[in-house]
């Protein structure tokens, strides 16, 4: 396996760090996969075991992750509070970060990280995010309570989610 120079591998980290801040202001999760994936990339997601997601090839990648999964979100953003580098290899630290603020003024948030495989020519070859969805749930319930929580994205995600927790969290209780 190839080994690419740190600053190589950083210059792809900060691309893709400013893609994705691009992403939340024009609501396109789109526009940059075929720039930063390599053409059989994967993508996973595994929503806490509950819905797992795994995306093959750029196509499957806007379909899903940065497409179906993204509906309902064009009101949060999920900017980055920074990376490691190590080899090949990125961890990403980043929010998802609701539409507004609380009272007391900070954020509607939870953290997420995510590990990525760099491949060369600025390309990414693997993908895996993680974030604690019992916590999003959380922040949905306070987003709503606020009157803050999009609509579609309570039915089409806070919903199904919840209901798939509850279901492998009661599972086997006997």
């Amino acid at each position: 396996m190839t080994v690419y120079p740190e600053e190589e591998v950083r210059a792809a980290a900060e691309r893709l760090i400013e893609h994705h801040s691009k992403a939340s202001e024009v609501t396109d999760w789109t526009f940059f996969v075929d720039e930063t994936y390599t053409e059989d990339a994967v993508y996973l997601c595994e929503y806490a075991g509950v819905r797992p997601v795994t995306a093959v090839g750029r196509k499957q990648i806007k379909e899903t992750h940065y497409g179906e999964d993204m509906g309902g979100f064009e009101d949060w953003t999920f900017p980055y509070d920074g990376y490691a580098v190590n080899g090949n290899r990125i961890i990403t630290h980043w929010w998802n970060r609701g539409p507004g603020k609380r009272p007391d003024g900070s954020f509607y948030q939870t953290p997420g990280v995510s590990f990525i495989t760099y491949a060369g020519n600025g390309m990414f070859s693997h993908q895996h995010d993680f974030f604690d969805l019992a916590h999003q749930m959380k922040l949905c319930d306070e987003l709503e309570e606020a009157g803050l929580l999009n609509a579609r994205l309570k039915e089409v995600w806070v919903k199904p989610m919840k209901a798939k927790l509850v279901e492998m969290l009661t599972s086997n209780m006997a």
